[in-house]
Parts: C-alpha cells; sequence; structure tokens
C-alpha cells in the first residue's frame, strides 16, 4: 500500500452546518470484529453526513488503573486502528480525550448537580461493584457524569450507543436538562440515541456465550489486527455441539453464533451452503470454522494492511492526534466560555 495517503497535510474544518455525532471507544486495547462491523463501519459512512467527533476515551480507562506504558500504547492503537478502518481526519474529528481538559473542567461543574442516589442506581456501576468489589472508585460511580460531559461539550444531538449505553445517555440527558433548568436557560439541547443504518448487526463472540468483547476472555474476540494464523486458531476453538439430530431443527446459541458471523463476513451462497448442510444434519463444524476463518481474513485483510502501514508513520498519527485536538478544542473551549459565563464566572 502506498503510504504517502498517510502523510499529505489534514486540512481543518472548523465547523459545518450539520447535526453533531458524538461517541467514543475506551483505550483498553484493540478493535474487534464486534466494534467494526457493530459500529465503525457505520462510523466511516456517518462523517460524510454529519458533523462528527470521534475520540479515545483515555480519561474512562483511568477507573482500570493502567500502566503509563500501557495507557500510551492502547491509546496509539485505538487511534491506528480507527483511521485503518476508514476514518477519516479530514471529515471527522478524530480525538484523545485527554487533550480536550475543557471536558474535564465540565465534569466537574456537572458533577455538582450530580446527585449520589441516581449515581449509585447506575446499572453499569452496581455491576462494578459486584464483579470487582476491590477497585469500586469514584470514577466509576461517575462514569455517566464523565461521559455526560464528552456528549454535551460539543452539544451533541446524536449519540450512536448500544442497548448496554442507553440508561447513561438517559442519564446524559437527565445532566443537561438539570443544567438547564437550574441557570433558567435552554443552553444544551437533549442528546439521543442515533441508528444510522436500518439494520444494526450485533457481532457474538467465539465462546457461544454473547457478543464479542474485548473484556470477555481471549478466546472471544477476533482483533483487526489478528494475524491470519491467529484468527483461524481463535476460529477453530470456537465452542460447538455435537450437531443437529433432526432436520431443520432450532441451532442452538453457540452455533447460531458461528453462523451469524458467517452472514457478515462470507458469501450469501456460503452462507446457504452451510445452512443447508445443518437443516439436512450433514453438517461438519471443522468444515465450517474452516471456511469462517478464511472469510475473516479475507474481510480483515484491507485492513490489516493499513493497520500495519500507519504504524510505521508515527509523525502522521501524531499530526491526526494534534490536527485532532485542535479542532475538538475549537469547539469545547466555545462551550466552557459559555458555560462559565452562564454559571457566574466573569473576570474582574
Amino acid at each position: 500500500m502506498n503510504t504517502s495517503v498517510f502523510t499529505k497535510n489534514i486540512k481543518i474544518t472548523y465547523f459545518r452546518p450539520m447535526e453533531t455525532v458524538v461517541s467514543g471507544i475506551r483505550s483498553t486495547g484493540n478493535l474487534h470484529l464486534g466494534n467494526y462491523y457493530g459500529a465503525i463501519q457505520n462510523f466511516v459512512k456517518m462523517q460524510h453526513e454529519y458533523n462528527c467527533y470521534f475520540f479515545i476515551a483515555d480519561l474512562h480507562s483511568l477507573t482500570t488503573h493502567p500502566t503509563p506504558a500501557d495507557l500510551h500504547g492502547n491509546v496509539k492503537q485505538v487511534l491506528i486502528e480507527y483511521l485503518a478502518a476508514g476514518i477519516d481526519p479530514e471529515k471527522s474529528t478524530i480525538y484523545v480525550q485527554s487533550d480536550v481538559p475543557e471536558v474535564a473542567e465540565l465534569y466537574l461543574y456537572l458533577n455538582m448537580n450530580a446527585y449520589l442516589g441516581e449515581l449509585e442506581r447506575s446499572t453499569s456501576f452496581k455491576d462494578k461493584v459486584r464483579t470487582q468489589p476491590d477497585n469500586v472508585n469514584a470514577g466509576l460511580l461517575t462514569y455517566p457524569v464523565l461521559m455526560a460531559a464528552d456528549i454535551i461539550i460539543h452539544k451533541a444531538v446524536k449519540v450512536p450507543v448500544g442497548k448496554d449505553q442507553e440508561q447513561h445517555l438517559e442519564m446524559s440527558r437527565t445532566f443537561a436538562n438539570r443544567f438547564n433548568r437550574l441557570y433558567n436557560t435552554e443552553y444544551f439541547p437533549e442528546p439521543y440515541a442515533f441508528n444510522f443504518s436500518e439494520n444494526l448487526v450485533k457481532i457474538p463472540g467465539l465462546d457461544g456465550k454473547g457478543k464479542m468483547g474485548k473484556s470477555e476472555g481471549e478466546g472471544n474476540a477476533v482483533y483487526l489486527s489478528d494475524s491470519p494464523e491467529v484468527i483461524r486458531k481463535k476460529v477453530m476453538k470456537a465452542v460447538t455441539d455435537s450437531g443437529p439430530t433432526t432436520e431443520n431443527q432450532e441451532k442452538p446459541d453457540e452455533i447460531q453464533n458461528l453462523f451469524d458471523l458467517m452472514k457478515v463476513v462470507s458469501a450469501p451462497d456460503t452462507y446457504k451452503h452451510f445452512d443447508d448442510l445443518y437443516n439436512s444434519c450433514q453438517i461438519r463444524y471443522g468444515d465450517l470454522k474452516k471456511q469462517l476463518g478464511e472469510d475473516i481474513i479475507v474481510a480483515t485483510s484491507p485492513i490489516r494492511d493499513r493497520i500495519k502501514d500507519i504504524s510505521t508513520d508515527p509523525s502522521y498519527l501524531r499530526q491526526v492526534a494534534r490536527h485532532g485536538a485542535i479542532k475538538a478544542r475549537e469547539s469545547a473551549a466555545r462551550t466552557i466560555k459559555e458555560v462559565r459565563e452562564i454559571i457566574g464566572f466573569r473576570n474582574f
């Protein structure tokens, strides 16, 4: 691949009269098929029609206490993979959350009007209390407040979120409306969940237990940067059963997961071929998994090649991060200036 396309000067566009979309991803490691087909593929389409802010949520990741080396490496990897997947820094604002200190300032202001009871009722907080009782920190408690600051700092009205984030988005609306009521203003618009595509793709994990995710264990996810050899090994280890015993029987979850993956990455006739074999009780899971592995390799090959190319161009990565910070701060600083005036902070 010609890497010269990655070293050209980036044109900065500060404002476009379009509705604003904001979405972020935690800097906790490599992106996987679920991130790509469930979100990033839509981000690539959105950037042509909306004023998009896509950020890397390194402040959010501090709740897990990463080492400085891990934090930096993870942020860099997510940036590389955002770009490799097709997010264009000329059409979108791609930035690192911690490069925009105005977010932390708005987080502080919103925290002053966020109440303990409502934060403790957050489903994600209760889950964290149960799963990591030795690390129940204030950052976990106020996670929804920081998420609200991320969104309303740019006055976003559309937020692409999954089911697991809908409660946090509802809380973001609560905090925005509470600010407006407290200061008798209509400054912040209400952000709403946004599904750009009519057919949302949910990518299942390879362990047969649910969606693909970074926190579900190494064997659950296929990462965009995985080599063909790693992909083949992971898919061949995917959970299966002993096979159907009657024709046209319903597929158990772990088998349906494999077919759902195949529907996304394989040709329709390939899917039909194995579906017919299953329905006629002639399926051989080894053949299914071999085909699925090869189809995933083909589907991810262009991204994997771009990841390799971009990884060797640190000056381009610095340029993208620097210009993303400039563009994001242009929006965020305007909001903070106006928020400070609304609250009553004024220069003498």
